[in-house]
């Protein structure tokens, strides 16, 4: 796992930087479980916080004067994982056009053993990031805008039709729109 010492190790030190040490160490863990489930991949998903804590580190005089740097640093993750969802989607399309040898396969129905977090990667993203935040990260509409940059009814309208989609998807009905 990655650790600060190495950051101050490699990097110039800022000011403020034990209130670094400290928001990452406070942080880390639920900006990880935010990436992995956006990516989907555990090593991606590293590689993302990482990068997004550095990103926060070398600002951290800026970042840290503001009122939510936790919105910040999950700002950037979640950002950061269309990148990387991009990017695996074409290095997917480019193997499978080299590879000569994979016929294609029908695709399967879904069935009762769907993992749930990969059908919420096949959500448009800002559906995939809004449930993300709302379930994994436990958070309400009014953080979930914050954090993405939007309002809260467009954060509601995202959570409503993803629901709507899962529900679809996974054969069940969506849950009551009252408890958010």
């Amino acid at each position: 796992m990655w650790t600060t010492s190495l950051v101050d190790r490699d990097f110039p030190v800022v000011r403020g930087a034990a209130s670094f040490d400290s928001f990452f160490n406070r942080e880390y863990r639920s900006v990880l479980a935010l990436a992995i489930v956006l990516t989907g991949n555990r090593e991606t998903a590293e590689e993302l916080t990482q990068d997004a804590f550095l990103s926060t580190y070398i600002q951290w005089c800026r970042v840290g004067s503001l009122r939510n740097p936790e919105a910040w640093v999950r700002r950037v993750v979640a950002n950061r994982s269309v990148s990387a969802f991009r990017r695996a989607k074409a290095e997917a399309r480019a193997l499978y056009r080299l590879s000569t040898l994979q016929s294609r396969s029908a695709a399967s129905p879904i069935g009762e053993s769907v993992d749930v977090w990969n059908e919420v990667r096949r959500l448009p993203r800002r559906q995939a990031q809004v449930i993300a935040l709302t379930y994994l990260e436990g958070l309400p509409r009014r953080d979930v805008a914050a954090i993405l940059g939007c309002g809260e009814e467009t954060v509601k309208t995202h959570l409503q039709r993803a629901r709507s989609t899962l529900a679809r998807r996974l054969g069940t009905t969506p849950e009551n729109e009252n408890g958010s």
